[in-house]
């Protein structure tokens, strides 16, 4: 039996989610990840109506006559979701905690994924594999991982990236879409996995913030506190010189993050609790499209 507040924000979820998903986000996701959906098949003799573009000239010199390549569409896409559910998520300063928003924003996913008759997986992590769902189609499949993602309880409580990478890496040997979804509040040291993966699979990192953790607002003496370590800090955000100190802080690690998945070749959406997340995932994939 599913508790009534559990219950109400999967549908809740579940409302929001198809409604967006009709209206916008569905067009937007087939452009961005259908338009790559052909292999290689197979190499076969020149036949009258073929493209010249599809000969495979280093095959035609060795045969002495033309070839062309052959390529037919993928039938499916497998996108699977990366989910960062360490104690750090469950911070939040405006109507939803940083969790609350992943649940949220792979939702949204997830029924594009499945509109466009794709299957979608999820790994739960921690600084330990906490959950796998193998990838699946249909709609009560992506209610149930959006179940798991609001109602479970992590193990748990720092963050370990690299060991989600390396597992992802474990279990699935064909070519993925990958969201890796986190606030990235963690050590680094998963630079050389994210270069790996980001070769084999198609990753796309999804960033998570409060607004609080870019502006400190003015509220004065506050006491902060490392949910994934404990460890607290007494701070002014009253006086302008801290806030400011702070907000520097906060954007040079944003810049770095940003770097790094720039330097790694994996697509980075940057999104914060509080904003609409669909005009931010519709800006991703229009951005993403061009570049592409």
């Amino acid at each position: 039996m599913i508790p009534r507040e559990l219950a109400k924000k999967i549908r809740y979820i579940q409302i929001y989610t198809s409604k967006a998903v009709n209206d916008v986000l569905a067009g937007e996701y087939e452009s961005v990840f259908k338009g790559r959906g052909m292999e290689f098949d197979e190499v076969r003799e020149y036949a009258p109506g073929d493209e010249i573009r599809s000969v495979d000239w280093n095959v035609t010199a060795r045969m002495g006559h033309p070839y062309v390549k052959r390529f037919v569409e993928e039938r499916e896409l497998t996108i699977m979701f990366l989910v960062d559910l360490s104690a750090s998520g469950a911070f939040g300063t405006v109507e939803k905690t940083k969790n609350e928003v992943a649940a949220e924003i792979c939702a949204l996913l997830a029924f594009s994924a499945i509109k466009n008759n794709d299957k979608v997986g999820l790994i739960i992590f921690t600084d330990t594999i906490e959950m796998f769902v193998p990838p699946k189609k249909g709609a009560s499949h992506v209610l149930r991982l959006i179940r798991d993602l609001l109602n479970f309880s992590p193990r748990q409580t720092k963050t370990d990236i690299a060991i989600a990478l390396n597992y992802l890496g474990r279990v699935l040997n064909k070519r993925c879409v990958a969201f890796l979804v986190s606030d990235f509040i963690c050590d680094t040291g998963f630079e050389k996995t994210l270069h790996v993966l980001g070769r084999r699979h198609d990753l796309i990192a999804v960033s998570i913030s409060d607004p609080t953790e870019i502006v400190l607002p003015p509220v004065g003496l506050i006491e902060l506190e490392d949910a994934e370590t404990g460890e607290r800090i007494l701070i002014d955000a009253g006086s302008p010189g801290v806030r400011n100190h702070y907000q520097g802080l906060t954007q040079e690690g944003r810049r770095r993050l940003r770097e790094l998945f720039r330097s790694a070749g994996i697509d980075h959406a940057e999104l914060v609790s509080g904003r609409d997340h669909v005009k931010d995932l519709v800006r991703f994939f229009r951005t993403r499209e061009r570049r592409q």
